[in-house]
């Protein structure tokens, strides 16, 4: 418990700026109209396509002992991958329907 306090005092500032960030997306999110849902869409399936491949170069320069490394790499680059085509999977339904429907 001590080593766990003594790590929340020593980043302290750290933690402040994640819980800022965190309110600071919440409410950029929550204002953002939804015609622009679809290039938000797109712009973070990029952003995860990024994860992926720092994924993969973690999984590479990672020694071959190092199986905690080599976990987390695997488990990024399959959560990346099912973000990324669930999100082009959703922005292309989203288009769809500004489609003109034929007969």
């Amino acid at each position: 418990m001590q080593d766990i306090l003594s790590f929340f005092y020593n980043h302290e500032q750290y933690i402040y700026i994640v819980v800022l960030m965190i309110f600071l997306g919440i409410e950029v999110i929550g204002r953002v109209p939804s015609v622009l849902h679809t290039p938000l869409m797109s712009g973070a399936n990029a952003i995860h396509g990024v994860v992926i491949i720092g994924a993969i170069i973690v999984m590479g320069k990672a020694e071959p002992d190092n199986y905690a490394a080599l976990i987390l790499g695997f488990l990024a680059v399959i959560l990346g991958t099912i973000n990324v085509v669930g999100g082009f999977v959703v922005t292309d339904r989203m288009l769809e329907m500004f489609k003109k429907k034929k007969g």
